[in-house]
């Protein structure tokens, strides 16, 4: 009972960090910091090119490969036009729930985590324990990206991540990518009454949309068999069309913003090099006869690996032990899991709290989910403690 109280406080203290996207993380990773140094982790914060974010690397245990990384971001999503009942950012509790922005998503988990910062320290001998806490994965999973750039570098090798991202303490061994593009068209203004002098980039970008939705059903043919997905092939959704100014001015700007939820790798590089080809076959060649400075960008806003089912997966086996689950799942959302797969890690997603709670309004965790999250880590201690 008083590790589940220690850690309702250490969650209200890290709601009360406004780390909105758009905003600093950088006092909420001090306090994490100093936290964790307090039980003797080896603690590393890297910024970023900024100044203004830092993701959190810290270790108890000895200085070796094969650990486990539990991991989580420390980013949230705006409240900005939500109608909350309370003040976002100083928890409430109600009726077994705790409300305020990132209760769930997923400061539930990372307060889970630190609060049993000294139990690990206590137990663990063999195999170390590492934090990872990140910045900006609500808008790409930058942080979970620049971390592994430093993994790299460090030749350091975990073996199992455990991503407690709110999936109510199921055991998610698979989710789509995520990949995020704006397309951006240059033509050549004029007049509306002579639209062979001008070139027209909403013209040309509503062409790109088109190809688009040709390759939208092109990738249901190279759905997976026995794919686990809803729906089972990678998915292309365009978000927003924007250019023009008026019903008689040729438009010499336009932008696409649009995604891709690969399922499976290929995918993704399929649909990048026919567009790629599309455009240099087909739309560029056609805009350039009229204006030489014409172009088609494509802003990569972020490609967040998807997480691949595998056969053998340490970190499914172990969670499926400490929660007693009888199997794993797959989910549509996204997170930083593939990026420590790709690392070489066997990963899983499991944490406390329900995803249809994260981003609304009165977002809560349930205090039942963050006690059965702080069983799961005691599980996790208790094995890997000297026998």
């Amino acid at each position: 009972m008083a590790l589940l109280d220690d850690t309702k406080a250490l969650l209200g203290r890290l709601i009360a960090f406004p780390t909105v996207s758009t905003d600093s993380n950088l006092a909420l990773i001090a306090f994490l910091a100093e936290r964790l140094g307090q039980c003797g982790a080896r603690v590393e914060v890297h910024a970023d090119p900024t100044g203004t974010k830092a993701n959190l690397f810290a270790t108890l245990g000895p200085e070796a490969d094969g650990g486990i990384v539990l991991s989580g971001h420390s980013d949230v999503v705006p409240v900005a036009d939500q109608a909350w009942s309370s003040d976002p950012f100083a928890m409430v509790e109600r009726e077994g729930r705790l409300y305020g922005r990132g209760s769930c998503d997923m400061k539930g988990f990372i307060a889970a985590a630190v609060a049993m910062a000294p139990v690990f320290a206590a137990r663990v001998r063999d195999r170390p324990i590492h934090f990872a806490f990140t910045y900006d994965e609500e808008t790409g999973c930058i942080g979970g990206q620049a971390l592994a750039r430093v993994l790299r570098a460090q030749g350091l090798k975990p073996r199992v991540a455990i991503i407690g991202e709110p999936t109510s303490m199921r055991v998610i061994e698979g989710h789509k990518g995520c990949f995020e593009y704006s397309t951006h068209f240059t033509g050549l203004e004029g007049h509306g009454s002579a639209p062979d002098l001008g070139v027209n980039a909403v013209e040309f970008a509503v062409r790109y949309v088109g190809r688009l939705l040709e390759l939208k059903e092109r990738l249901r043919a190279r759905a997976p068999a026995r794919g686990r997905f809803d729906p089972p092939w990678t998915t292309i959704n365009t978000g927003a069309l924007i250019g023009g100014v008026a019903h008689n001015v040729i438009p010499g700007k336009a932008r696409i913003d649009w995604e891709m939820r690969p399922v499976q790798p290929g995918d993704a590089d399929f649909v990048k090099a026919d567009l790629r080809a599309f455009c240099a076959r087909t739309l560029l060649p056609a805009m350039r006869r009229v204006s030489a400075s014409a172009d088609i960008v494509t802003e990569v806003i972020g490609e967040v690996e998807g997480l691949i089912p595998a056969e053998a997966n340490e970190a499914r086996d172990i969670l499926m032990e400490l929660t007693g689950a009888n199997g794993a799942d797959v989910v549509a959302f996204g997170t930083e899991a593939g990026i420590f797969q790709t690392l070489g890690m066997a990963a899983v997603v499991c944490g406390p709290g329900s995803i249809e709670q994260a981003h609304k309004p009165d977002e809560y965790l349930s205090v039942d989910q963050l006690s059965e999250c702080l069983t799961m880590l005691q599980g996790l201690a208790d094995r890997l403690a000297p026998g």
